[in-house]
């Protein structure tokens, strides 16, 4: 294990060769005709780059400009604790979700339970089989939910996969009962139109509703018809989760016509994506508002009525985002971050071909009150360092570190690592605080990296997709006052008031 204490000499050469031969260029022509954003459902392909890339990767390898092959670098202030590797279930690992001492970390193949009440040294409690991608995972009091976006025989976890143009075959939510966290026990399933990608939960009392947001509609599915401009609402009630049913699906983007009203992308707006559903939301349930990255589109919605979410505003960035893919809210709500997981994920877009503005974060002030509020461009944020053409790197999940007065996050960005940066001044993002890992590969693309990287209850945890659940640890005066703050549960795309 290294230090890279001065990342600037990474910023010369990387990219150049890609831009060179083209291969860049292909890529990103490719993409927004057929966006499909998080790895698929097989295994890591490595896709072979030029000889001249190879070369370029060797030469920055030997010359200090990047680590080397699976070598770990991290700036001064981060620690890492603990690393513990990929066991029963191989697939690709995403997202993460937290309650009192345990960790919940999705894979393509199911889920899998951490003990981290010694974050040195987590302890697997359960590895439960059940695959479909991308298990998109989120807790709530004794339930676990689970998001299948794959198209399956049937919805046990059991299920093969089948054609999504056959009418029987099933996509959706799963949930589960984990008040035994050693044993959790299936008790619901429900079907939503295309499936589940991703799913962000609106708690209450006696109820827990589920926005369930997937995309891509074709005429040939019988389950996802277009234009599919809206998101899934499912109700699930606590005492008898078995009846969680679908109760609403209201549509984000009015429009006339088959395609709706949200962004129509190519040709009109090219090298962006067209807006056929949303990725990802974020609430924020104190304050009864929630964000949506809806592939071409930004939005701001109230949620005062969680059955009913209302539109407040709705941005596009039709100059340097290709596929809006999360939000994240500051403490006071006057900001949201979004995401532009430009390339898929499956993408080097870490480089300087790419330049700093694309497959970066988009920072937005919320300005105005009620529904009256707008959401206001200020800046981009990308890592600073450079990564190879061998390596997928993109913004991607990432959480608050909450400390009063200033506005700071930790983020993952694939085989860019982690990267914990300071957006106080929506103008002027600063990175703090940087832990990554060298190429999986320096002959091909293979995807990898951090997919979720998020802060809880004084430590960083992070999910990589190829080399499991890593434990940091940051420490750094700017961030210290977030020790102090513990959370009983966190789903980051429900987000807590950390100070209430």
């Amino acid at each position: 294990m290294t230090l890279l204490n001065d990342p600037r000499t990474r910023r010369r050469r990387l990219g150049v060769v890609a831009a060179c031969t083209g291969l860049l260029a292909a890529l990103l022509t490719a993409v927004p005709a057929a966006a499909t954003p998080d790895p698929g459902d097989g295994r890591a392909v490595e896709r072979g780059v030029s000889q001249g890339a190879q070369a370029e990767v060797a030469a920055a390898i030997a010359d200090g400009e990047i680590p080397g092959q699976d070598e770990i670098v991290h700036s001064a202030n981060i620690e890492h604790l603990a690393n513990i590797p990929k066991e029963a279930l191989p697939g690709t690992n995403s997202d993460l979700a937290f309650q009192g001492k345990y960790a919940f970390a999705g894979n393509y193949d199911g889920f899998r339970i951490f003990d981290i009440s010694k974050p040195k040294a987590p302890k697997t409690v359960a590895q439960v089989l059940c695959p479909g991608s991308q298990n998109d995972i989120s807790v709530s009091g004794n339930l676990l939910f689970l998001s299948t976006d794959s198209s399956r025989s049937d919805s046990s976890c059991n299920s093969t996969t089948q054609p999504v143009t056959e009418k029987s075959s099933w996509e959706g939510m799963k949930v589960f009962d984990i008040s035994d966290k050693a044993n959790p026990k299936y008790v619901a399933a429900v079907e939503t139109a295309c499936g589940s990608h991703t799913h962000t939960l609106v708690p209450e009392r006696r109820n827990v509703y589920v926005y369930v947001s997937s995309y891509s509609p074709n005429a040939a599915y019988p389950d996802c018809q277009p234009p599919h401009d809206g998101i899934s609402v499912i109700k699930v009630p606590r005492s008898a989760p078995e009846e969680a049913a679908v109760v609403n699906f209201p549509v984000l983007f009015p429009g006339e016509g088959p395609d709706g009203g949200g962004n129509p992308g190519s040709p009109t707006n090219p090298g962006v994506s067209k807006t056929t559903g949303c990725h990802d939301i974020t609430v924020l349930p104190e304050k009864d508002l929630a964000a949506g990255a809806c592939m071409g589109d930004g939005i701001l919605f109230s949620i005062k009525d969680p059955e009913n979410p209302k539109v407040i505003d709705q941005v596009q960035d039709n100059v340097n985002f290709a596929f809006w893919h999360s939000a994240t809210f500051n403490q006071k709500a006057n900001k949201v971050v979004f995401t532009d997981e430009l390339g898929g994920g499956g993408a080097a877009t870490c480089n300087a071909a790419i330049g700093p503005n694309r497959g970066a974060d988009g920072i937005y002030d919320i300005v105005g009150k009620g529904d009256q509020r707008k959401l206001v461009f200020r800046s981009y944020y990308k890592i600073p360092r450079y990564q190879a053409d061998t390596e997928n790197c993109v913004a991607h999940n990432g959480s608050l570190i909450p400390v009063k007065g200033k506005d700071l996050m930790v983020q993952a960005w694939y085989q860019g690592g982690v990267s914990v940066w300071d957006f106080t001044d929506s103008s002027n993002p600063q990175e703090i605080a940087y832990f990554e890992r060298g190429p999986v590969s320096t002959s091909g693309l293979t995807v990898g990296g951090s997919w979720s990287a998020y802060y809880y209850n004084g430590y960083i945890y992070s999910n990589d997709i190829a080399k499991g659940f890593d434990v940091l640890k940051l420490s750094d005066r700017r961030t210290d006052p977030a020790k102090r703050v513990h959370l009983r549960e966190l789903n980051v795309q429900s987000q807590p008031d950390y100070f209430d």
